[in-house]
C-alpha cells in the first residue's frame, strides 16, 4: 500500500485488469463515480468512509448516433448494480468524467471524438436520469485535481500535470485550482514545438513524437521491428541502439522544449508526471532535470515529480467531485 496516496493493495476484475481493492477519498456523502473512456468505464460507489465498493471496468458503448443517451443508459445500469450490491451506501450525487473538449461550468460535452458527441448537454441528461446532482468533467483534469488533493501534486498549488501514454493529456492548477478556460485549456499534448505532422491535423503537436505511442511507433517505422511499447525502446537506447538512443533523445527534447515554455509562462511549482512513460524512472525524470537546468536560466524550475494516483486518478476525481455538489 502507497502510504502517500491511499492506495491499497490490488486484485484483477474479469478482464484481468488490476485494480485497488479499497480506494479511499475520507469520510463524507456516499457518491457514484464513473471515470468513462473511449475502450471502458470505470465504475464504482464510494461509501462514507470514501471506500469505493465495487471498483470494476467494463466496456464503452461504441460510438455514433444517440451516443449521450446510451452511454447514460449503461451508466444507470451500472448504478443499478452497485447499489443493489451495496444498500447501506445510498448515493447522494453522481461523478462523471468523460475525455474530449469539456465545458464543466455548463455541463456540456463540447466534442469527443472517441463518444462520438458534439454539444451534448451531458449534465442535465445526467441530472434527469438519476434524479440527483450530477457533477461533470473532463478526465484528465478531474485526475489531475485528484492528484492535487490526494497524490503527486498536493503541495503544490501551482502545477501541471501531464499524462503520457498513448498520447498526452495535460491539466493546468493555478492557485489550487483548475484553469479550464471553455474546456480548451491544457491540451499540452498538441502544444507546436516543431514541424512533425500530428494526426490531429496540426502540425508539430508534442504528442506526436514524445507520447510513449510515438516512440514505439516511430521506432518500428524506422527499423521494421515491432517492439513492446517505449520501455522497450529506452531499453534499447540504453543498450547503445543508435535508433532507439535517437528517437529517445527527441522525445526527451520535445518534453523539455514543452515543460520549459509552461515555466517561463506559467511559472508551475510543479510537473506531475504519470501515464506509462513515467515508469521510465530516472531515465525520464533525471533527463529531463538535467535538460531544463541547462536551457533554463532565471526561471523557477519546477519539480518533477512522479503521478502517484495511478489509474485510479480519474475514478478518485470523479467522486471528490461529486462530494462537492452533494455538499452544494
Amino acid at each position: 500500500m502507497s502510504e502517500q496516496s491511499g492506495i491499497p493493495e490490488v486484485v484483477s476484475d474479469e478482464s484481468g485488469e488490476r485494480l485497488a481493492r479499497a480506494v479511499t477519498i475520507g469520510a463524507g456523502a456516499p457518491v457514484l463515480a464513473f471515470d468513462v473512456g473511449g475502450t471502458d468505464i470505470k465504475s464504482a460507489l464510494f461509501d462514507a468512509n470514501g471506500t469505493a465498493l465495487g471498483l470494476r471496468r467494463t466496456p464503452t458503448p461504441a460510438g455514433g448516433e444517440d451516443s449521450p443517451t446510451r452511454l447514460i443508459d449503461r451508466l444507470a445500469e451500472l448504478a443499478g448494480e452497485l447499489r443493489a450490491q451495496y444498500p447501506h451506501a445510498q448515493p447522494k450525487a453522481v461523478g462523471l468524467v468523460v475525455p474530449g473538449i469539456v465545458d464543466a461550468e455548463n455541463g456540456i460535452g463540447v466534442f469527443s471524438s472517441n463518444l462520438g458527441w458534439r454539444d451534448a448537454p451531458i449534465r442535465d441528461l445526467m441530472a434527469a436520469r438519476f434524479g440527483m446532482p450530477v457533477a461533470f468533467d473532463h478526465d484528465v483534469r478531474t485526475a489531475s485535481w485528484a492528484e492535487h488533493v490526494l497524490g503527486g501534486a498536493r503541495d503544490f498549488a501551482d502545477s501541471v500535470v501531464l499524462i503520457i501514454g498513448t498520447g498526452i493529456a495535460g491539466a493546468l492548477l493555478v492557485d489550487g485550482r483548475p484553469h479550464t478556460a471553455g474546456g480548451y485549456a491544457g491540451e499540452v499534448g498538441h502544444s507546436p514545438i516543431g514541424e512533425w505532422p500530428c494526426p490531429c491535423g496540426a502540425r508539430g503537436c508534442l504528442e506526436a513524437v514524445a507520447s510513449a505511442g510515438a516512440i514505439s511507433r516511430r521506432y518500428t517505422d524506422a527499423t521494421g521491428e515491432v517492439v513492446d511499447g517505449a520501455r522497450e525502446v529506452i531499453a534499447r537506447a540504453a543498450a547503445g541502439d543508435e535508433t532507439a538512443g535517437r528517437i529517445w533523445n527527441e522525445a526527451l527534447d520535445a518534453l523539455t522544449m514543452s515543460i520549459a515554455q509552461l515555466t517561463a509562462v506559467i511559472a508551475p511549482q510543479a510537473v506531475v508526471i504519470g501515464g506509462g512513460l513515467s515508469r521510465a524512472g530516472g531515465a525520464l525524470f533525471d533527463e529531463l532535470r538535467s535538460r531544463l537546468a541547462e536551457r533554463l536560466s532565471f526561471h523557477r524550475i519546477p519539480a518533477l515529480v512522479p503521478a502517484e494516483l495511478s489509474g485510479n486518478a480519474g475514478i478518485l476525481g470523479s467522486a471528490l467531485r461529486a462530494r462537492q455538489v452533494a455538499a452544494a
